[in-house]
């Protein structure tokens, strides 16, 4: 999983980002990237107030297998500042189920970003046999729950907040990798999923 999936994609309002599986090196674009997200974003991300990552957790996100565990990042073409992320990690119990989330900073929130990179996970999940995503997200973040509702997502209450899984093959056309990629950097990516 090296450079050949790097790609520079352009966002909706012209501006470009560098995407590319996350790397042990990224520790420290997560920790910038951390930082520019407020309070409430860390909030919904996290389920839980979270002001620093410890350095065993920026290991376990950025040390990956990119099979059961793979994480799509987005950072600044020139400056290499963090963005965004996207992660997977496979349910251990039941193969055929990953936890999924989702980060964008802030100020690249409503840009398309969090799209791109949730197809991108979409497909590689997909490549490497996954075929049920998974997450928790709170029950007033109508941003997710929205979009979630109208491609099928399946609810239901856990704890306080809402568990919520969705079917990749059924939902989501089974794209490559590669063509994602390549269809995100012409500005030609599908941003909503088939029907």
């Amino acid at each position: 999983m090296a450079t050949e999936h790097e790609q520079i994609v352009t966002l909706r309002d012209g501006s470009q980002v560098l995407v590319r599986p996350i790397r042990p090196d990224d520790k420290q674009a997560l920790v910038e990237g951390l930082d520019r997200l407020s309070p409430e974003s860390r909030y919904r991300r996290f389920l839980r107030p979270v002001t620093r990552l410890s350095e065993r957790e920026l290991k376990y996100l950025t040390e990956i297998d990119y099979t059961s565990h793979f994480a799509w990042v987005a950072v600044g073409p020139d400056d290499g500042d963090g963005l965004g992320v996207a992660r997977y990690v496979r349910d251990s119990k039941d193969p055929d189920v990953a936890e999924a989330a989702v980060a964008v900073v802030d100020d690249h929130q409503g840009k398309g970003l969090g799209t791109i990179l949730v197809r991108l996970l979409v497909a590689t999940a997909l490549e490497n046999g996954i075929k049920v995503f998974r997450g928790w997200v709170l029950g007033d973040n109508r941003e997710v729950l929205g979009p979630l509702e109208k491609i099928g997502a399946r609810r239901t209450p856990d704890e306080g907040v809402l568990k919520v899984e969705i079917d990749l093959d059924e939902v989501f056309n089974g794209s490559s990798v590669q063509e994602a990629l390549r269809g995100a950097a012409a500005g030609e990516f599908e941003a909503e999923p088939r029907s």
